[in-house]
């Protein structure tokens, strides 16, 4: 048994890390400690113990555990394992853990659903990407998040010390230079399992003494050691592509993938394309679209050729944050309504919902330029403006095109 596998912990109290939902009055801990386990899922890099989690709280709970990944199993296996327990309508029912969720599509997705809501059968799933990206929305409605971060070194010193002891009662002892458990802590992006298989293999690869040296060459980086230093970087890139400034916005992309920020790197790609070029260059979003699809597809290292082409596009576009603007303002306005209580003043105008002749609503084709003058916001929100023309060439030209219709009207 592989040594991340043998001492993986049993408790509650022997995870490392985690603290914020796992520490002592942390919101994981207290749902785990009332009993009542309602669908879950567990999103983080590898290693940071979401799986351990998930037996732990089936341990508690007195559920027979069934553990399932999505890379390789269908949603075919999750009813057989269904249809094949016998204690599939006892009190206690069965837990199953779906790791990797984020490889079963929409459809795979959808078929779950009956399962989440009939009560027979408790569902936790694990992915390393954002639930938002990964899960199909009314899969992840009927879910309870919890984020997991990359372990500290600090908090990953204990499991290697625990490791150490396993191996040298095992396998027999040797000596190990001072900080070699530090350098192995710090050397492994905040993955427990890969910090005890480093040490595993370091054991047996090395003779009497475990040098710090030998660290580097069983503990490569995957980009995920400095989890705030991604995000710095991917910070960087949008202000620097925000700025105009080419030569900054294709560093920081270099860096970033560097870093093994490939995916974070294309999902932050997708928003700016809207959220600073925007309507400056309408065809910015689709053509950053189809080079992401295309970086994701070939990956690493030509996956970077592709991604400069998007990220100088949109570091030499016009600018423009209108559509953007025009969005959160009309967020501002939903909030303030639900907060007061006074949802009404957003009711949709009768005559933009019945379609009888006698509804009231003006049918724009039928008139000269396609446009007609007509009320579309809520009463409460009459006369509102949320949009406002940019001063780039493209959205001067729409604005000049929409000024001379409707003064024809």
């Amino acid at each position: 048994m592989p040594l991340a596998e043998d001492i993986r912990p049993t408790r509650l109290d022997e995870i490392c890390g985690q603290t914020h939902i796992l520490g002592k009055g942390a919101p994981l801990r207290r749902l785990i400690e009332s009993g009542h386990i309602p669908n879950l899922t567990f999103y983080g890099p590898p290693g940071t113990g979401k799986t351990t989690v998930a037996g732990i709280i089936a341990s508690l709970s007195n559920r027979r555990f069934y553990k399932i990944n999505a890379t390789t199993s269908t949603v075919a296996d999750v009813r057989k394992t269904l249809e094949g327990t016998d204690s599939l309508f006892a009190f206690d029912g069965i837990l199953i853990y779906i790791d990797e969720i984020q490889y079963f599509n929409k459809k795979q997705q959808q078929t779950l659903l009956e399962h989440m809501e009939d009560g027979r059968a408790t569902l936790i799933t694990s992915t390393t990407e954002s639930p938002r990206f990964a899960l199909y929305p009314a899969f992840l409605s009927r879910c309870t998040c919890f984020e997991f971060f990359p372990i500290k070194p600090k908090d990953i010193l204990p499991a290697l010390e625990r490791g150490i002891l396993k191996l040298f009662s095992e396998y027999g002892e040797k000596t190990f230079e001072e900080g070699f458990a530090d350098e192995i802590a710090r050397a492994c992006g905040g993955d427990m399992r890969r910090a005890l298989n480093t040490l595993e293999n370091i054991y047996f690869a090395s003779g009497a003494v475990l040098e710090k040296s030998s660290v580097s060459a069983f503990a490569a980086s995957t980009g995920w050691e400095d989890r705030d230093a991604v995000y710095d970087l991917l910070s960087a890139l949008q202000k620097s592509v925000r700025g105009s400034d080419p030569d900054a916005s294709v560093f920081y992309l270099a860096r970033l993938l560097k870093e093994g920020g490939l995916e974070p790197a294309c999902r932050r790609l997708l928003v700016m394309a809207s959220e600073d070029v925007g309507l400056a260059n309408p065809h910015a979003p689709a053509t950053v679209k189809s080079c992401v699809d295309s970086a994701l597809s070939v990956g690493m290292p030509e996956a970077g050729i592709i991604l400069s082409n998007a990220v100088l596009l949109l570091a030499t576009s016009p600018k423009s944050n209108s559509s953007s603007a025009a969005y959160f303002k009309a967020c501002e306005d939903i909030d303030k309504a639900a907060r007061s209580g006074e949802k009404a003043i957003l009711s949709v105008p009768a005559h933009l919902i019945n379609t009888n002749e006698n509804s009231g609503y003006l049918y724009p084709h039928d008139f000269p330029g396609h446009y007609v003058k007509q009320d579309y916001l809520p009463e409460g929100l009459k006369n509102r403006t949320y949009f406002e023309f940019g001063e780039n060439k493209t959205e001067k030209a729409a604005r000049e095109y929409w000024q001379k219709v409707k003064e024809k009207s």
